[in-house]
């Protein structure tokens, strides 16, 4: 009876009757995630998979050879209007994502810091342009840039023009403002949930040390902050990259933007293998610009510290 109590009791027999229920925790587990996987496969991993496939495959009119080839690939990367149409895609993401983060970081600071037991109103409040349609929030920069829109009509109501301007609308700037402007909210809350993170004890001891409020937001609550600012610049840049109702509506020929072409090859043009050629180039430079964004942020902000 000793030795089997001593048996039973033993470290080997302890994890031999731990085995099963770890199996069993195991098997839980993954019947949990199962579903959230097979909802992501066949959403986000099933949908990009038969884009890659299409840009290996050729176009003969409106019929598709199944068979591999590189020249969708090679057409996308010599054509000067795409390459053209790519870097002014990226170049008016990257200005989005920079304007918008500098209107959003001053408005999460002050919800932050000052905003007291009203916090929650104040994101309320942001939420708000989001209860109507973003066609509606387009078109409504349309009417403020157009020729006979409010702002021509202001300034030449305060004397500064003698006639409405063509220059506001249907161009990159008419573009990057509209974007600017449907976007900053969502730069708005990452960067407040990392404001909310920041130890305020820092900050005190920051100004106890002698630091006064320039320097102790450098060296304090900005490095600690940019988690928040990278979230903010990704979740902006990422989108905007691939937007283009709103070129379309706003940008006219000069505000044109790669998304466009891909919708084109898609539908009027009926070349699946290079709109799909060109999306997966989009995703692919989009992809490495965000991580040289990340890394380069990070950088900056161990050099602040």
């Amino acid at each position: 009876m000793t030795a089997l109590a001593e048996g039973t009791g033993s470290p080997g027999a302890a994890r031999r009757n731990r085995k099963p229920l770890l199996q069993s925790e195991q098997s839980q587990g993954l019947a949990l995630i199962s579903p959230t996987l097979l909802y992501a496969f066949v959403l986000l991993v099933a949908p990009i998979a038969v884009v890659v496939a299409y840009s290996f495959w050729t176009q003969d009119y409106l019929t598709v050879e199944r068979s591999f080839t590189l020249e969708q690939y090679r057409i996308a990367l010599t054509e000067p209007i795409y390459r053209d149409l790519l870097l002014r895609s990226l170049f008016v993401s990257l200005l989005v994502s920079f304007f918008t983060v500098v209107l959003a970081y001053p408005i999460a600071y002050y919800i932050s810091f000052h905003g007291g037991s009203h916090k929650s109103l104040w994101l309320f409040l942001i939420t708000i342009p989001f209860w109507t349609s973003y066609l509606l929030r387009v078109m409504s920069w349309k009417v403020i840039l157009g020729y006979n829109g409010v702002l021509n009509s202001g300034l030449m109501g305060l004397g500064i023009i003698d006639e409405p301007s063509t220059a506001l609308l249907y161009n990159t700037s008419a573009v990057v403002i509209t974007l600017t402007h449907a976007w900053a909210a969502f730069a708005v809350l990452p960067i407040f949930v990392s404001l909310e993170k920041v130890d305020r004890t820092l900050i005190e001891a920051a100004t106890d040390l002698g630091d006064g409020p320039v320097r102790r937001f450098l060296r304090v609550t900005l490095p600690l902050s940019l988690p928040g600012v990278i979230s903010a610049i990704l979740i902006v840049m990422i989108p905007t990259v691939g937007d283009y109702v709103t070129p379309k509506l706003v940008g006219g020929k000069d505000g044109v933007m790669i998304a466009t072409a891909i919708e084109t090859q898609f539908k009027r043009g009926s070349n699946w293998p290079l709109g799909a050629a060109l999306s997966v180039i989009t995703m692919t430079v989009v992809t490495l610009m965000a991580a040289s964004i990340v890394v380069a942020i990070r950088q900056a902000g161990k050099r602040v510290r």
